[in-house]
């Protein structure tokens, strides 16, 4: 007689998809993190602030993880389905456009809540999003498109060539 393998319990299916989803939303926040706090530090250092306030890092920190966070629901609920055939670029590209909206949306929430630690209102604080000044919204949003492109990427590939496969054409075989 045969036995098969024990069946995995409901319980712990559930704890390993949520460490597992844990995990690409840490990687995703630090991911993005590191994309804002550069674009953060870029700007306080064009502007000569002097000294660098250290809350505009957090503010980033915090906006990453919100970000990560919206991206993650939004591929749970519209996964990205790739064909092969079709390629994965189209695909990609669409949804790089949603995800631009929503770290946009987020940049004028963003801007607003900072109006709010500097003692100015809420509103007005929105439209002083990108100095109120659309060309440099524009610039931004061509900015933020750049950081999430490589992200979709990287999902795309893992999603046709497989999760191992693409870590071994990143990042090597691994050691034995």
């Amino acid at each position: 007689m045969s036995s098969s393998p024990p069946k995995p319990s409901k319980i712990s299916l559930f704890k390993a998809s949520a460490e597992a989803e844990a995990k690409k939303a840490f990687y995703l926040t630090l991911y993005l993190a590191s994309w804002f706090c550069a674009l953060a530090f870029l700007a306080l250092t064009t502007m000569h602030k002097d000294p660098i306030p250290p809350e505009v890092f957090g503010l980033a920190f915090i906006k990453a993880g919100i970000c990560a966070k919206f991206m993650l629901i939004g591929q749970a609920i519209y996964p990205i389905v790739i064909n092969k055939s079709k390629g994965i670029f189209n695909v990609l590209f669409k949804k790089s456009i949603t995800y631009l909206v929503i770290v946009i949306a987020l940049s004028f929430v963003e801007a607003g809540v900072e109006g709010l630690f500097h003692g100015e209102s809420f509103i007005s604080s929105l439209n002083n999003f990108g100095h109120g000044y659309p060309l440099h919204i524009l610039a931004l949003s061509i900015v933020y498109w750049l950081i999430i492109w490589p992200y979709l990427i990287f999902i795309g590939l893992k999603k046709a060539l497989g999760a191992s496969e693409t870590s071994e054409i990143l990042f090597g075989s691994p050691s034995k």
